[in-house]
């Protein structure tokens, strides 16, 4: 898994926990997955306004090592506004005020966030905006950031979509530009329709059946590890 560091807030040593008689940290366990009750809410894909002209599909599967689909995974999207802000729209979510439940999106904010679960074949389909890069980063290329939860993952996994109509930003952009690009190639997703585009993400490297015949290996998509 390849790891990029990233500044966070500072942790206390584990040596200077045990003076103060803190209990040393322990390993995390696996205690779900539960994403299927309360996290995913009426239209979680749908992040651009209802009727926008510049709206793009995103879709793809969740991939185990042995190439097996992963049916309830969760993923969580991030993405810069158009004029590359990170603050999001806040309110965007409705409650119907009788019953108090999820009654989805207002259909006309763009927040910049968008919740998904798969489906039993390990799909997610999202719709939403072209990706921007964030405003005051002049050398990043446009992405949109991807969290992932799945069964057996003791934390959640960070990765980011970028696009191929982007490539001549990929080789500046300071992700992409420092990896080798065979590794790069699992960052980018690939055009497979009109405004359509395919990512899928693999947890684990696996050989398909006949590699040993000259088949292709299939590669780890490239996680981001922040500290």
């Amino acid at each position: 898994m390849t790891g990029l560091p990233h500044d966070g807030v500072p942790q206390q040593p584990a040596a200077a926990q045990e003076a103060e008689g803190a209990p040393a940290p322990t390993p995390s366990q696996t205690i779900g997955p539960f994403f299927g009750y309360a996290l995913p809410f009426t239209g979680g894909g749908q992040m651009a306004p209802a009727g926008h002209t510049g709206t793009l599909t995103l879709h793809g599967r969740v991939l185990d090592g042995a190439g097996e689909p992963v049916p309830d995974a969760l993923l969580e999207f991030w993405q810069a506004s158009p004029d590359g802000s990170l603050r999001g729209v806040p309110g965007s979510m409705r409650r119907d005020p009788v019953t108090g439940t999820d009654a989805g999106r207002n259909g006309v904010d763009f927040t910049g966030f968008g919740r998904v679960p798969t489906d039993a074949d390990g799909r997610y389909v999202l719709r939403t905006l072209p990706a921007t890069a964030p405003a005051g980063r002049p050398d990043a290329a446009p992405y949109i950031a991807v969290c992932v939860f799945a069964r057996g993952l003791l934390h959640h996994l960070f990765t980011r979509v970028y696009f191929p109509g982007d490539a001549a930003a990929h080789a500046a952009d300071p992700l992409l530009s420092r990896l080798p690009a065979h590794r790069a190639r699992t960052l980018v997703a690939r055009a497979d329709g009109e405004r359509r585009y395919r990512f899928d993400i693999r947890l684990q490297a696996a050989t398909p059946s006949g590699a040993e015949e000259g088949g292709e290996e299939c590669e780890e998509t490239v996680f981001l590890e922040f500290r």
